[in-house]
């Protein structure tokens, strides 16, 4: 009886283990998104400053929304580039200890100080 126990006790800490490792997997996979989506979104708002346009945010903002984010802020940067912050919500929210959504940050634009070459 008593091995019958420990066996139930080891599978609980072993399922227990297993389950926490997936949800900082998922966690993990949620802030990649949101840099990706961030680092696109910028990209794509950074297209008309090519031509010296204003940054094309709502552009920013469907790029975020495909990625599974959703655009916090968008605007030009003092140096002539484009700011975008995105937020993606987790799919662990309601775990203890976790945020319940991640935020990332990215710019795109010129190159600060101008320079082509290496």
């Amino acid at each position: 009886m008593s091995a019958t126990v420990l066996v139930v006790g080891a599978a609980g800490a072993v399922v227990a283990v297993a389950t926490g490792g997936l949800v900082l997997a998922g966690v993990a996979t949620d802030v990649h998104r949101a840099r990706a989506a961030a680092d696109l979104g910028a990209l794509a708002a950074a297209g008309p400053l090519v031509g010296g346009g204003p940054p094309d945010c709502s552009a920013a903002g469907d790029v975020a929304t495909r990625n599974g984010a959703r655009l916090v802020a968008c605007g030009a940067g003092e140096d002539g580039s484009v700011l975008v912050r995105v937020s993606v919500t987790l799919d662990a929210v309601g775990w203890p200890g976790l945020p319940r959504a991640v935020d990332a940050t990215a710019r795109a634009g010129p190159e600060a100080g101008g320079g082509g070459g290496r």
